[in-house]
């Protein structure tokens, strides 16, 4: 059997990457989804074990300590890590996995799995980004600031990835991702 391949969608908050999950798992995606494991707080409408895995800082050290994660990073507050496991299982039965993470698991993926197929995410231009993250509404004015500070370093990180797609419309980056999904590892 041929293994599936693993795609890793990064790019700044607010670029429209949980919308982009959220429509592959309306569309019953050929892509497995894995869902990350956070210490944060979820947010309106989140639920546990199908967005994220929630979980309070002790759960999570103890998970980092016994090598449970393919990657895990500190971002905006909170921890947030893939469970590897899942991951690699589903990876062996030959379905290709999709990773939604920030720059820094992006690059503990590399490192790790190197045949993994890093794709980013870029907003149309920059003031479409601000206005994304304001219009969301999910953070104060302080926590977006720092989101864009982030945001700033990780597009300027975008040459680290073998792909990028530019986020104009939702649908075409769903058939693109499932597209490089289907195609062989290389």
């Amino acid at each position: 059997m041929t293994r599936g391949r693993l795609l890793v969608l990064s790019g700044p908050s607010g670029v429209g990457k949980s919308t982009v999950v959220k429509r592959l798992r309306e569309a019953n995606s050929p892509l497995w989804l894995s869902v990350s494991t956070t210490t944060r707080e979820p947010r309106e409408g989140e639920i546990h074990g199908l967005h994220y895995e929630f979980v309070d800082p002790e759960a999570f050290t103890a998970m980092v300590e016994a090598g449970r994660f393919l990657e895990w990073a500190d971002f905006a507050g909170a921890q947030y890590g893939t469970p590897a496991q899942p991951v690699l299982d589903q990876l062996e039965t030959g379905k290709s996995v999709l990773l939604e993470i920030d720059l820094v698991g992006a690059r503990q993926v590399r490192a790790n799995y190197p045949e993994a197929l890093l794709v980013f995410l870029a907003p149309p231009s920059w003031e479409e980004l601000e206005r994304r993250l304001v219009h969301r509404g999910t953070e104060s004015l302080a926590a977006r600031q720092e989101r864009l500070r982030v945001a700033r370093a990780e597009l300027a990180a975008q040459a680290e990835f073998d792909q990028t797609l530019i986020n104009s419309s939702v649908d075409e980056v769903v058939d693109a991702l499932v597209s490089l999904g289907a195609a062989l590892p290389g």
